[in-house]
């Protein structure tokens, strides 16, 4: 066991690529061993439990096997996987997801105030929002990505992207204000 674990530090992100386009098991094996904890947190955060998580997660790999040759190598292999990940997730629970647009402009609610709260009730928080806000607000103020991006992986516009963001935001801080209270 100890050689495999060195083998998974020795081979080289382009080494294991090569080999999953060939299918080769152990690059496979590689590739899943070196992302799972991280694709499975970034699942989890989107559809809001453990059990469709696992699923998305085998989901997800399945699909990041088949189509590894067309990852371009422009931008990290990390963010290709996380990307594929987040729209297999989106797409499981789709049915359940409604993102409402705004015609009035958005509040920019300030989430500075989350700094001093404990973390497994911001935890609680976060994944007891509506699906599509937990989504966006997972996608953003979590994992980084911009409202462009967010509106092109979930096919909405950036205005709803805003929308939820700022709705989560506020939901988020009336639950944990009436924690406190």
């Amino acid at each position: 066991m100890q050689s495999n674990t060195k083998a998974y530090k020795m081979s080289s992100e382009q080494e294991i690529i090569s080999g999953c386009i060939v299918n080769d098991r152990l690059s496979q094996k590689m590739l899943y061993e070196n992302y799972k904890s991280h694709l499975y947190t970034v699942i989890y955060r989107t559809v809001g439990n453990f059990e469709e998580a696992d699923d998305v997660l085998q989901e997800s790999f399945v699909k990041i096997f088949r189509s590894m040759e067309s990852y371009s190598g422009k931008g990290s292999l990390a963010g290709w996987m996380r990307t594929i990940c987040i729209r297999t997730a989106y797409a499981k629970i789709k049915k359940r997801v409604s993102f409402d647009e705004l015609t009035e402009a958005h509040e920019n609610v300030s989430m500075e105030w989350v700094l001093d709260m404990d973390t497994d009730y911001l935890h609680q928080a976060i994944q007891a929002l509506p699906n599509g806000f937990r989504m966006v607000f997972t996608m953003i103020e979590i994992e980084g990505y911009s409202h462009k991006e967010v509106a092109n992986i979930l096919s909405i516009s950036e205005g709803t992207s805003k929308s939820q963001l700022s709705r989560a935001k506020k939901k988020l801080k009336e639950s944990l204000i009436n924690r406190w209270n």
